[in-house]
C-alpha cells in the first residue's frame, strides 16, 4: 500500500487555481471559435408566411377594412375564403363580389360586404352560388382604385351554418401578413 504525501500551501492553490482556470477559458474560446468558422451565419428577416391564408367568418370584416385601407401591403398575398356570388349590373362577365351578408346592430339590418373578385369561370356560377375560393389580392380599378382577388380556384360549396358576419372589431391589428 502506497501513501502520499501531498504538501499544499497557499502558492500552489493559486497556481494550480490559476492554470485549472486557464484551461477553462481556452477551452470555451476553442469551442466559440469552432461554432464561429464552422457553420455559416444566416439572417431570416423574413417572416415566414402561410402559403394561403384561410380566413373565418368571424374576422373576415377586419382582414377587408385593413386590405382596402392598405392594398399595397397586401398585394401578392393568397387567401381561401367563402362567400356567395354577388353581381352588380356593370360588372364584366368574369367579375363577382365573394359575398357575405354583415349584420349591422340588433334590428338584423344587414349589408352586403365582400372582396371584388375576378375569374375565368365567373359564368359558370350564377348569384347566390355559395363558393369556396383561393385567390391573390391585387390592385386593380373598379370606380378608383381597390384590391381584387385574381381567383386562381373556385369551388361550389353548401350554405355554411355562420354565413353572416359582422363589422370590424377595435381587436383586429393591421399587418401586412393574413394569418
Amino acid at each position: 500500500m502506497f501513501i502520499y504525501n501531498v504538501k499544499l500551501n497557499s502558492k500552489s492553490i493559486v497556481k494550480i487555481s490559476f492554470i485549472i482556470l486557464a484551461i477553462i477559458v481556452v477551452i470555451f474560446f476553442l469551442i466559440s471559435l469552432y461554432k464561429i468558422f464552422s457553420s455559416t451565419i444566416k439572417v431570416n428577416d423574413s417572416l415566414d408566411t402561410p402559403e394561403v391564408a384561410y380566413i373565418q367568418a368571424d374576422n373576415y370584416t377586419n382582414i377587408l377594412k385593413s386590405v382596402y385601407e392598405n392594398v399595397d401591403t397586401y398585394v401578392g398575398q393568397k387567401i381561401c375564403f367563402s362567400g356567395y356570388v354577388y353581381r352588380n349590373v356593370d360588372f364584366s362577365e368574369s367579375q363577382f363580389v365573394l359575398a357575405r351578408d354583415m349584420i349591422m346592430d340588433n334590428t338584423q339590418n344587414k349589408l352586403i360586404v365582400g372582396f371584388l373578385c375576378s375569374c375565368k369561370e365567373a359564368k359558370n356560377y350564377s348569384d347566390g352560388t355559395w363558393v369556396e375560393i383561393v385567390g391573390e389580392i391585387t390592385r386593380g380599378n373598379y370606380h378608383g382604385e381597390i384590391p381584387i382577388l385574381k381567383v386562381t380556384k373556385i369551388k361550389q360549396i353548401d350554405k355554411p351554418s355562420n354565413e353572416f358576419t359582422y363589422p370590424p372589431d377595435a381587436t383586429y391589428i393591421p399587418t401586412g401578413i393574413i394569418y
